[in-house]
């Protein structure tokens, strides 16, 4: 464990010796590549585009609502989901066409539009129809929808780095500063500077590169992600549209799938351990929060193992249980335990997730900061409509 706050075991424990690998990781930090600036954001040294002076005028709002597709709602709904127990404000995300629009009072609400593009379509329909408050714009420096439509309606206008990818920009300005409104620090989710050095941590993302790496050439490509707690759903959907759309190209990638236990163990759990074996597994829980206990009195004798135990203590037994069943079948498995929620958690989560995609995309030979399949969806779509 190289933090007290999470831990993280690997598919392999050995003593990772690909060299390649290590040289690898050693261009993506010296930045060697002009496309992995984007690191630059995951270190406490990056200047934002803006400054906290200039959006403390924007605190006040206790109702946000937040327009953007992918990247650009996700990693905020993650932040939002894991770490609701310490926000007082209500966030509502406007991240598909099928929005029920909640009652926002007028004036009362912070309506912040993400698009680093300023033309994603989906984003200019919601604001369109559902943005009636106080507009701020994260948008990329340029002429585009969203910009002309922020400068006509005289808003406040933030800068979307262009070299911060949509799934890449949650320790960026499109992440941190709606965190920063929500009453968080953004610097405690900037661990970057620090596990660069951990030896521990160095050599555990180095292991599970390289055992993906593996997994993908002997056509293990499933990467399923068995969730214990409700908390993480959309860190885990941001991971993974990081991995689908980093790595999905060129007849390459894996296909995350998010299985949700001990509810899955009803139904996909079959498939799991009996199944098609190109699957590879992620155990995801907390550790940290209380849990209904069980009522004593209203256990019959046949159940009397279940006295005085948790929900959580059921699902930890539920969880180690999976572990020990993997382990006889052979069933490769790496483990993610939250220990503490906080925002150095998941800034550590964030961090290590980006990078072992950006590792995988090198070893793969492919760009993970592009998605070119997608844009002839986009393309087709406005070649329909117009």
């Amino acid at each position: 464990m190289f933090s007290k706050k999470i831990k993280i075991t690997s598919f392999d424990t050995k003593k990772n010796n690909n060299k390649k690998l290590k040289t690898l990781f050693s261009e993506i930090l010296q930045k060697k590549d002009p496309l992995c600036k984007v690191i630059d954001t995951f270190s406490n040294n990056y200047q934002y585009s803006y400054n906290k002076k200039k959006i403390t005028k924007f605190k006040k709002y206790k109702t946000i609502s937040i327009f953007g597709l992918g990247g650009s709602s996700l990693c905020i709904k993650a932040i939002y989901d894991f770490l609701r127990y310490k926000i007082r404000k209500k966030v509502y995300f406007y991240d598909n066409l099928d929005i029920v629009s909640p009652k926002i009072v007028k004036n009362k609400n912070l309506d912040i539009i993400i698009s680093k593009s300023g033309s994603t379509l989906e984003t200019i329909v919601n604001q369109n129809i559902f943005s009636k408050s106080k507009k701020l714009f994260i948008t990329e420096n340029k002429k585009s929808y969203l910009m002309d439509l922020a400068l006509k309606l005289k808003s406040e206008i933030i800068e979307h780095r262009n070299f911060v990818g949509g799934r890449y920009s949650v320790l960026s300005e499109v992440g941190m500063l709606p965190a920063e409104l929500l009453g968080l620090k953004s610097e405690k989710f900037k661990k970057f500077n620090n596990l660069i050095k951990d030896k521990n941590f160095i050599n555990m993302l180095m292991n599970n590169v390289d055992t993906m790496y593996k997994f993908y050439l002997s056509g293990k490509t499933n990467s399923v992600m068995l969730n214990f707690d409700k908390s993480l759903i959309s860190l885990l959907e941001w991971y993974q549209q990081l991995l689908s759309e980093s790595l999905g190209k060129k007849g390459k990638g894996f296909f995350p799938i998010i299985s949700n236990l001990p509810k899955d163990n009803h139904s996909l759990m079959q498939l799991y351990l009996d199944g098609n074996k190109n699957n590879f597994f992620t155990i995801f829980d907390v550790i940290d929060y209380k849990a209904p206990k069980i009522n004593n009195k209203k256990i019959l004798s046949d159940y009397n193992f279940l006295k005085n135990k948790s929900i959580k203590s059921v699902k930890m037994a539920q969880k180690d249980a999976v572990k020990r069943v993997f382990k006889k079948q052979n069933l490769k498995f790496r483990n993610f335990e939250i220990w503490k929620k906080d925002e150095e958690s998941l800034g550590i989560f964030f961090t290590y997730f980006m990078l072992e995609t950006i590792l995988l995309g090198k070893l793969m030979k492919l760009n993970p900061f592009d998605q070119p399949a997608v844009e002839s969806i986009k393309k087709e779509t406005k070649k329909i409509l117009s």
